[in-house]
């Protein structure tokens, strides 16, 4: 995966969440409805849907998405729908 740089500790985010990103912004595999709803910066959705571990890490997971991944690909519903439909 080709992050954007910077210098951040990500170690708190779940791997299997980073998993799910790298295949979402490598492959374009669709994530699960927590993660569509964190990249598609709606708040609500993300916390009614979060796990209880994704909850308590949501600030860690969206600074991950927000410094590490391209802006092309997360930040709104049709950016995420425009990113899964040119798979």
């Amino acid at each position: 995966m080709h992050y954007k740089g910077g210098i951040m500790n990500y170690d708190l985010v779940p791997e299997n969440v980073k998993d799910s990103i790298v295949r979402y912004v490598d492959h374009r595999i669709e994530p699960g409805s927590f993660l569509i709803a964190v990249l598609s910066n709606n708040l609500s959705e993300a916390v009614g849907r979060a796990d209880h571990i994704n909850i308590r890490l949501l600030p860690e997971i969206v600074n991950f998405i927000y410094n590490k991944i391209p802006a092309g690909c997360w930040g709104s519903f049709d950016k995420v729908s425009k990113w899964l439909e040119e798979r």
